[in-house]
């Protein structure tokens, strides 16, 4: 398959201008993408498009990848139901330099063919006049045409409509292709199907301003199997910022992926093959309850995102939740594998000296009714203490039990975890 087609495959196109797909097939050519610089870390939506970099790379051409630097002191309108808050000048400047900490764990920058580049459009954004800005790109451009665009329609059909600042954010992003255009001989910009029209009017300005073809190719919008919006069924997108979701978040939101969507997202977030993603789909139909597909989902994405360091890490937490041992990870780790189980607050104190009797600390926190049930239950095998079974029921638990200073885990039988944490 040629680029085009692996895309289609992978179900990553929703439109595409008519000569797209010739121009990929016959040229090797530069493609960017722009990411907005509005929080510090991009999120596991943001995978779709640094996915069709990746793979546009790994068919020869050369990828940018755009950091709105210039754009993110404007705001974006698209798909936004009203005006968002402005960032102060530093909130960007940090957060462009983690987005392209972020983007460069990514994109090959070393080959010798085809290196990808990170560019930030506040390099030519911010030296522009507004005189200069409005003849040379505003003159292209008819408030007719503008009016029609879905991110200006859907706002001004709202009381509070939409703002002179965030109605020019389509004449920006025009300009940042010509700039590019001019720069890198960039041929193609990529986005989501909610940038339609924004990528249309880079792809018409070139064309009046340089007589030259450009293209645009758009990735549909990621739902789920039941229509809602990739990723935020959990309250919001897992970031891929290691320091915001941990490998282990993200390996277990992909683990709970439905069954229905389990094919179409390792299409969309692996490198794996056609008769690869075959052999699973099957098994998925065949033994669900196994959830091969999920697990092989979890996998390729946590390693694409965090490295083999940060898949293993991930497999490990896991299989605490199994009874696996809680060496090697730290406090933290802890409360991210445990944040939904029942926890109880401790002073520190209580722990200082000869601690205090299992028996008595299990009735405390209620997995026990009693002190007297306590000792039965560790008689019977059926208590752990940072995942270990203890037996003894004169076993003392202190500060030598404790993660880090800050954690204990207790479990009651195979699954009902309780954790303490000491303030």
């Amino acid at each position: 398959m040629n680029a085009f087609e692996e895309l289609k495959w992978r179900g990553a196109i929703y439109d595409a201008t008519p000569g797209s797909e010739k121009l990929l097939d016959t040229e090797k050519i530069t493609v960017y993408c722009g990411f907005d610089p509005t929080a510090k870390s991009l999120h596991i939506g943001n995978l779709v498009p640094i996915m069709g970099l990746l793979r546009l790379q790994r068919h020869g051409h050369s990828p940018i990848a755009l950091v709105g630097g210039g754009t993110g002191m404007i705001g974006d309108p698209s798909g936004k139901s009203s005006e968002r808050p402005l960032l102060s000048t530093s909130e960007i400047e940090g957060n462009v330099y983690a987005v392209r900490e972020q983007l460069g764990r990514f994109l090959d920058f070393e080959t010798n063919v085809n290196p990808a580049r990170v560019v930030n459009n506040a390099n030519w954004l911010m030296d522009i006049s507004a005189i200069e800005f409005m003849r040379d790109v505003g003159k292209h451009f008819t408030v007719n045409r503008m009016l029609t665009r879905e991110s200006v329609k859907n706002r001004l059909k709202r009381e509070d409509g939409i703002s002179y600042t965030e109605f020019s954010y389509m004449l920006l992003q025009a300009y940042d292709y010509q700039v590019l255009h001019d720069r890198y001989g960039c041929k193609m910009q990529i986005g989501g199907s909610d940038q339609w029209g924004n990528l249309l009017g880079g792809v018409d300005l070139i064309r009046r301003t340089r007589s030259v073809e450009a293209q645009a190719l758009v990735y549909p919008l990621i739902t789920t199997a039941t229509g809602e919006k990739f990723g935020k069924s959990v309250g919001g997108a897992p970031a891929l910022d290691p320091e915001v979701t941990s490998p282990f978040k993200l390996y277990q939101f992909f683990l709970n992926t439905a069954d229905a969507d389990v094919v179409p997202y390792l299409k969309l977030f692996s490198f794996l093959t056609r008769d690869e993603i075959a052999e699973i789909s099957t098994a998925t139909e065949e033994r669900p309850k196994e959830r091969e597909g999920q697990r092989r989902l979890a996998m390729e994405v946590t390693e694409l995102v965090h490295g083999a360091g940060g898949l293993q890490a991930a497999e490990s937490a896991s299989k605490v939740l199994f009874g696996g041992e809680l060496s090697g990870l730290s406090a933290r780790d802890l409360h991210d594998i445990f944040s939904d189980v029942p926890s109880s607050d401790m002073a520190k104190s209580a722990l200082e000296g000869s601690g205090i009797l299992l028996p008595k600390l299990l009735a405390e926190v209620g997995l026990a009714k009693s002190a007297g049930e306590a000792r039965r239950l560790i008689d019977q095998g059926g208590i752990y203490l940072n995942n270990r079974r203890e037996r003894d029921v004169s076993r003392a638990v202190n500060l030598d039990d404790v993660v880090e200073g800050k954690v204990i885990v207790l479990r009651r039988g195979a699954r009902d975890f309780h954790l303490v944490e000491l303030v």
